[in-house]
């Protein structure tokens, strides 16, 4: 509609609203961003992951940091949790940890003869699940409703969890004793995976020289809460995405269903993963939009540990290819 068609106190109404959303979303989006940076100077050079894992956060996914021991995926996560002022606990897996261990129980009250429901420590907003495959299946599984619908379920009741709810785990490569392999079932319910590597020479250094990164960050004054995390969620859902951005998203997602050394490739629930990625990386560029770029930049993080390569191979290969290529 012509401006000069719409009286003045509506075109006044509508400017004093797009600077209050303006505002609104620069409140989140700088709270979130000095988080975003209080996290890059504990966790040294890994500027990379850190974004990433905010974005899984933002885009109401959970995150699986597999990679060897030692290399900062609970500092990661105990990190992330601190900065932006949110609960956490975590969950040290092994082989005779419990369903029960992890959601919780009811307990028989004598004093008022009633059965009592005893939280576990998923009732949380940031739960680190350490090394989740060295518990076998069934414990693994215990996570599935959780992470899925933010529900736990004990003898046929229903408890809701806090909001956000956040599951970031941990687990070692499958060539180390007493590790158990994910099912794909499991896999799907992340919404990344991602490898943190050995840091850069400059970056060992760093941490060499410096403090002890949890003596750092206990120093650390969080600069954002979960009233901030739960508006960049929603904010990030947001995102704009053009027609042309969803043709490049299509493309992507049937180069992987017909790619020659792949069994399986994205499914619809990947690409809804991939999408959700997509906008919210490009909140946390500053932008209400999102590009080719964006989608770029989760696109492994999103679809490789969804895709099923032939002949037991990683699907890595054929992920960076279709990437390439399309």
């Amino acid at each position: 509609m012509d401006n000069e068609r719409i009286p003045q106190f509506l075109l006044f109404l509508r400017e004093k609203s797009t600077t209050v959303l303006k505002i609104n979303f620069m409140t989140h989006l700088s709270a979130v961003l000095i988080a975003q940076q209080q996290i890059n100077s504990i966790v040294l050079g890994k500027p990379v992951a850190v974004k990433l894992a905010l974005a899984c956060l933002l885009a109401k996914g959970h995150l699986l940091i597999e990679d060897q021991p030692g290399v900062g995926k609970t500092l990661l996560a105990t990190t992330l949790a601190h900065c932006l002022g949110l609960r956490t606990a975590r969950v040290q897996f092994a082989s005779d940890l419990m369903p029960s261990d992890i959601t919780g129980t009811q307990i028989y009250r004598k004093d008022s003869e009633q059965f009592q429901f005893k939280a576990g420590p998923i009732f949380t907003q940031v739960l680190l699940a350490d090394e989740i495959n060295r518990a076998p299946s069934k414990t693994q599984s215990a996570l599935l409703q959780a992470m899925e619908e933010h529900v736990v379920s004990v003898d046929g009741q229903a408890h809701a969890l806090p909001a956000p709810f956040f599951v970031l785990a941990t687990q070692n490569p499958l060539s180390q004793i007493g590790t158990f392999a994910l099912p794909e079932s499991q896999l799907d319910r992340f919404l990344m995976r991602l490898s943190m590597g050995i840091p850069s020479p400059a970056s060992e250094r760093a941490l060499l020289a410096g403090q002890s990164p949890r003596a750092a960050l206990a120093g650390l004054t969080p600069a954002a809460n979960a009233a901030n995390v739960i508006a960049a969620q929603t904010q990030a859902a947001q995102v704009h995405v053009s027609h042309a951005l969803l043709d490049y998203v299509q493309a992507l997602i049937a180069a992987s269903r017909s790619h020659a050394g792949l069994a399986q490739g994205l499914s619809p629930r990947g690409a809804l993963a991939l999408m959700a990625a997509s906008k919210a990386f490009a909140w946390l560029s500053g932008n209400d939009y999102a590009t080719a770029d964006d989608v770029q930049s989760v696109w492994q993080a999103v679809a490789s540990h969804r895709m099923v390569a032939k002949n037991n191979a990683s699907a890595v290969p054929a992920c960076l290819e279709i990437l390439k290529t399309t």
